[in-house]
């Protein structure tokens, strides 16, 4: 039986504004126009967020499974059809057991992989992150993570000025996961260091780095101007005002900027009492800080919010939609499987009405509840 999903779709090549996506089984079988459409809904590829760590009132950041797959119903009901759980900066022992207990929803397709945030950061530029966590990155750690997983780690966030770190990037990159640079205090030349060593990611870019200088061009330029980095940007309003966000999108483009919640546990709750990492978070007007000193905590996006913020902003749609899927599945690898509307790929899929609101969701096939 073939399923037809009429609107305006957008592609990797542009939007077909009279068009059809055909659904067989849980893959997409065609993208085609399809003339008689008058349905005014927009079809785009169902988002990806490379970067979050909870949400709904649950959270990925202490390794319950229960709490992951909860985390990951919630994003899904916002459009999020594949995510990566990321961990906070912890102790190693919290680390090897998220990954025990994650590496089988990555299998079941709950989630698509394990993004450690951490710990081998730098502590000048430490956030949110619980600096008692903080050192040096460890080759032993990480090839025990990677063994463990068995495919499920996807990314690593480390900062490349950290003794052993361009090592380390070696080593994740030998195993096909992907190196991040983030929470850094890296000269420009340490972190061009890190691209060449094979790192492609920024972390929030802008956030949880040493700030641009005309003398000191410093990690957020280096990673901007990398042809082979794709750049995480936070959209809340929050993380980043709109004019850093366009500028960010206009100089690196949609095909090198990514779209991510850094959500926690708080998004979708009300304001109140929380926790990240082991420590006290307060919500208050939505924006999560660290009870202790005020530092943003991560935030409480969603990525469909995420979109229309963009869009908001100045970004067209075909430009913002590319941020929010196509972008950041090619970043962790995912391309050949989510991330647009194409013949072959995994039916995932949003229907937006004219103001980019979420009217349905399809994952793998089928209507999300």
């Amino acid at each position: 039986m073939t399923l037809r999903v009429n609107g305006k779709v957008v592609t990797p090549s542009g939007v077909v504004w009279q068009g059809c996506v055909e659904v067989k089984g849980d893959r997409i079988s065609a993208v085609a126009e399809y003339p008689s459409v008058r349905d005014g809904h927009w079809i785009v590829p169902g988002f990806v967020d490379i970067h979050t760590h909870g949400g709904g009132g649950h959270t990925f950041t202490t390794g319950d499974a229960g709490q992951a797959r909860a985390a990951a119903a919630f994003h899904l009901r916002h459009g999020t059809t594949s995510l990566l759980a990321s961990l906070v900066s912890a102790p190693f022992e919290l680390m090897r057991a998220a990954t025990t207990a994650f590496a089988p929803l990555v299998r079941e397709d709950v989630l698509a992989g394990i993004h450690f945030e951490g710990p081998y950061l730098s502590a000048a530029r430490c956030g949110a992150q619980n600096p008692e966590f903080l050192r040096d990155p460890s080759m032993d750690e990480l090839a025990e993570l990677i063994k463990l997983g068995d495919g499920a780690v996807r990314m690593v966030t480390l900062a490349p000025e950290r003794a052993g770190a361009l090592e380390a990037i070696g080593l994740l990159t030998g195993h096909g996961v992907v190196a991040a640079v983030g929470h850094t205090d890296a000269t420009y030349e340490q972190t061009v260091a890190a691209v060449a060593a094979g790192a492609s990611v920024g972390t929030h870019l802008f956030n949880g780095m040493r700030s641009v200088h005309h003398r000191e061009p410093g990690p957020v330029v280096a990673l901007l101007t990398a042809p082979n980095v794709v750049c995480e940007l936070v959209a809340d309003g929050v993380h980043l005002h709109e004019g850093t966000l366009t500028f960010a999108a206009s100089n690196a483009g949609p095909e090198r900027c990514a779209l991510v919640t850094d959500a926690m546990a708080a998004a979708g709750m009300p304001d109140g009492e929380y926790e990240l990492g082991g420590q006290a978070v307060t919500v208050a007007d939505g924006v999560a800080r660290l009870a202790r000193d005020g530092a943003i905590a991560g935030s409480t996006l969603t990525m469909d919010v995420a979109l229309r913020n963009t869009v908001a902003a100045g970004i067209p749609v075909p430009d913002a939609v590319r941020m929010v899927s196509t972008t950041p599945a090619l970043a962790v690898g995912l391309g050949d499987q989510v991330g647009a509307l194409q013949a072959g790929l995994r039916a995932d899929l949003v229907v937006l009405d004219d103001d980019l609101q979420i009217v349905q969701v399809m994952r793998g096939g089928s209507w999300v509840e």
